[in-house]
């Protein structure tokens, strides 16, 4: 009876040990050993994310010349003022826009200047002098009876940063306060133009806030624009659908050379071009021309336009080694049948350009070659084409594709040409301060949208690649609003590009899709058959010796009683 006993006492003992064994050393370096890797993030600055509070600083310094103060308001000169705007867009969202405005007189240089014969060459000469900070703004007052400007213009916006207004401020009487105050108002105009509106800000926010808080026409430009990106692909294809009939010749490389490359070398702070060509034979429309016996000749209208770009794109062909958007430009030659074609808008008007774009997509134009040749020709026709006239349609189109709005100036505004490098600096200026916003904007929105994946499926392993690479987008976004408030735009555009770039690369992680979706019940189907025939013989082993002990002490007190 004592041996039976010593030996359950034993078994007891043994059912214990087990269960101690299992519970103190066994299920910790289990957990241990199976735990999903996290490494630490930033989670409290990725939420503040959620919150955007931009304020975009811009400098103006307006230059009085000879003529536009008295003595006596000269004296007063340098001064400066300061001018804020604030904008609650959402609950989110709020802006400030800081604008200060430094008064001084104009050096004798710059009087020098201001007396050349033409506002061309007077620009030209003030960008010689000294060149403005990027995203700054500089108006040269100049008197009303300056014959700089021709009698009908008010105010001239030249090719860098740099605007002549003509303003009658000489009032012996008056003080420079007043003279100051009636001279702010016109300085805010060429500012306006000259500088970022809040609808353009607004726009670049389009995919963060309500669209009706956007202008149309704001809206229809940020909608036409390319989304913002590291880089982009540019090609242009001509599309020869008939070569026995026509042998075209296109030097698309010198047409890149002087037409397109002075601008993408231009935008180079925004991003980085790659541009390629090709000729594309026996390629198509999607779209049978119609004949119009009133004007002899084949047409397209606009119902049909949007017909026209899925065929042709199927013969493209992409860049598999790149991940940028591609801008595509197409020149097409209709062939001998379907000669002259022309396009036409939804009035049944012809197209000037006889081109026309598909936002976010590129442009095609319609090339007529059939008055280069008379029916007495022998096919194939040699045909060269004219590169200055399809180059000016292109860029057009690539300056909307690229976000370049087209500014609308106020009545006694004249806008100088940008000239051989197609952009102008203000309109550089101004599409830096809406991609910046938007860089800004769409790298908070993916860093906040990762924040919360992470923080709702616990089992997502987080790499310190991942990590680093969050870190350094939340390090990027808070120098970017630094920069924009100290008013610094190429730095601010430099952080934002890198902070888009950072967060992109942490959110589409390839290690982060490995335990994405990974359900409880795939858990219990992987641990239940390792773990319950180990659990079934302890627990019931520690039930026995609860029960043991539960009619021990029933025993005692039966004894007792």
């Amino acid at each position: 009876m004592a041996a039976i006993e010593t030996e359950k006492q034993r078994g007891r003992y043994a059912a214990l040990a087990i269960a101690a064994v299992v519970i103190v050393l066994g299920i910790p370096l289990w957990w241990k050993t199976t735990e999903t890797y996290r490494a630490w993030l930033p989670f409290s600055q990725m939420s503040e994310l959620d919150s955007l509070q931009l304020q975009l600083s811009v400098e103006v310094e307006v230059v009085l010349s000879r003529g536009t103060l008295s003595p006596e308001q000269q004296k007063k000169v340098p001064l400066s003022q300061t001018r804020e705007q604030e904008h609650q867009v959402d609950a989110k969202t709020l802006l400030r826009y800081r604008y200060e405005t430094k008064y001084r007189t104009a050096t004798i240089m710059e009087e020098d200047a201001l007396n050349q014969p033409s506002a061309e060459e007077a620009d030209l000469s003030l960008h010689m002098l000294s060149e403005s900070a990027c995203g700054s703004v500089v108006v040269y007052i100049i008197p009303e009876t300056s014959t700089l400007l021709p009698a009908d213009v008010k105010v001239y916006v030249g090719q860098r940063r740099t605007a002549l207004l003509r303003a009658a401020l000489f009032e012996g009487t008056a003080g420079l306060k007043e003279v100051l105050s009636t001279l702010e108002p016109q300085v805010k105009q060429v500012v306006d133009t000259m500088s970022f509106s809040h609808q353009d800000i607004l726009a670049a926010l389009s995919d963060r806030i309500r669209v009706g808080q956007v202008s149309k026409e704001s809206l229809a430009d940020s909608m036409r624009a390319i989304k913002s990106s590291p880089g982009y692909e540019i090609t242009f294809s001509l599309l020869n659908p008939d070569p026995k009939s026509h042998s075209l010749h296109w030097d698309i490389e010198g047409a890149v050379n002087s037409y397109i490359q002075p601008l993408l070398d231009k935008l180079n702070p925004i991003a980085n071009f790659s541009v390629d060509s090709q000729i594309l034979y026996y390629a198509v429309l999607g779209v049978n021309p119609r004949f119009d016996n009133s004007v002899s000749a084949y047409t397209l209208n606009a119902d049909s336009l949007a017909h026209v770009i899925n065929p042709v794109e199927a013969r493209l062909g992409s860049n598999a080694a790149s991940s940028n958007p591609v801008l595509n430009f197409l020149l097409y030659v209709p062939d001998a049948q379907h000669s002259p074609l022309f396009i036409r808008d939804h009035s049944k008007r012809e197209i000037p350009s006889n081109a026309f774009h598909s936002p976010r997509w590129g442009g095609i134009m319609v090339y007529n070659v059939n008055d280069m040749y008379g029916p007495e020709a022998e096919f194939p026709v040699d045909i060269n084409i004219n590169m200055s006239k399809v180059m000016g349609v292109f860029l057009a189109q690539l300056r909307l594709m690229l976000g370049v709005q087209k500014t609308q100036p106020p009545p006694g505004f004249v806008l100088q040409s940008a000239g051989s490098e197609g952009l102008a600096d203000w309109e550089l200026d101004r599409l830096m301060w809406s991609r910046s916003v938007e860089n800004i904007a769409t790298a908070s929105t993916t860093i906040t949208s990762l924040a919360q994946l992470l923080d709702q499926i616990s089992n997502i392993v987080i790499n310190d690649n991942i990590a680093q690479q969050v870190s350094s987008a939340v390090t990027s976004l808070q120098a970017a609003v630094a920069e924009l408030e100290a008013g610094n735009l190429a730095f601010a555009l430099q952080y934002s590009r890198e902070a888009i770039l950072a967060s992109e690369r942490a959110f589409f992680d390839p290690s982060l899709l490995h335990l994405l979706y990974f359900p409880d019940d795939q858990k219990f189907a992987i641990y239940i058959p390792l773990f319950l025939p180990m659990c079934v013989p302890i627990v019931l082993s520690l039930l026995k010796i609860a029960n043991e002990i539960r009619q021990r002490r029933a025993d005692k007190l039966a004894k007792k009683d």
